[in-house]
């Protein structure tokens, strides 16, 4: 199995299966030490749960940012929320990455510095673009429900190929994203991608399909992890996986339709 999206590659349920079931130590004798939230195994039910209230936090999270905007005297601290939540969020998401067991605590810190981070972006943009942001809640929203009926519907299927191809387009972008980034050190970036032209525009809406199609790889990687009888944590880290490839969707989307305002 492979994903597009880092927080969920081709490794990430291996030696899970049944982990949550052991409660004594062979060795010792004695009872093993258990990470948090590994009694039981992993459901869609409960995924989608904690997906629910992950969504709910970063949601709260990106009102209590945008309110922040509209007060006027407290405009200064929208930048540090939102820088704040970007590094903050990408922290936390190297260790959920790196210490599953630990995600029952780090995703629903991640969802709340997301929030925060994209509560004073969204805040930003609908000052410049009055109703961009609404707009791209709906699309991001309608991309995650019909992707989901479609792969329920088995109208996608996730075969090797698919996910091949899939992995080496994200990373592609990435590559893409680093070098800009890189180059930004020097004053400079990659020209056209930016633009409002046929070009950039054409640039946003692969990235926004992209994006778009991690959806169906994440929705695989959290059946596969469930039909494994994964540990019970690991439903946390199906939804901060899922909340990985929305957060990106969600800019992308963003990032498209700041675009296509510059050319009115």
């Amino acid at each position: 199995m492979r994903s597009g999206n880092p927080a969920l590659s081709n490794s990430t349920f291996q030696g899970l299966s049944k982990a949550g079931r052991q409660s004594t130590s062979p060795a010792m004798g004695g009872p093993t030490i258990r990470p948090f939230g590994a009694d039981g195994v992993m459901t869609l039910s409960g995924t989608v749960n904690k997906t629910l209230i992950m969504l709910l936090l970063l949601v709260a999270a990106a009102f209590f940012t945008w309110n922040q905007a509209l007060i006027q005297e407290n405009n200064a601290l929208v930048p540090i929320l939102m820088i704040g939540g970007f590094i903050g969020g990408f922290v936390v998401a190297l260790v959920t990455i790196f210490k599953k067991e630990w995600s029952p605590v780090t995703a629903p810190i991640y969802a709340v510095l997301e929030g925060l981070a994209l509560g004073g972006l969204s805040s930003m943009l609908d000052a410049a673009y009055p109703g961009i942001v609404i707009q791209a809640v709906g699309l991001t929203f309608g991309v995650l429900l019909s992707l989901l009926l479609v792969f329920r519907s088995g109208l996608i299927k996730v075969t090797d190929n698919f996910r091949m191809g899939l992995v080496a387009a994200t990373g592609g972008i990435f590559v893409v994203y680093l070098a800009n980034m890189v180059m930004g050190f020097f004053g400079t970036r990659i020209p056209f991608i930016h633009e409002g032209g046929m070009f950039g525009i054409g640039f946003s809406l692969f990235v926004v399909a992209i994006a778009a199609l991690n959806l169906v790889l994440d929705f695989d990687f959290i059946e596969q992890g469930a039909a494994a009888g994964a540990p019970k944590y690991m439903e946390w880290y199906g939804s901060f996986g899922l909340m990985v490839t929305l957060v990106w969707l969600y800019i992308e989307i963003l990032n498209l339709l700041t675009k296509l305002q510059r050319r009115d």
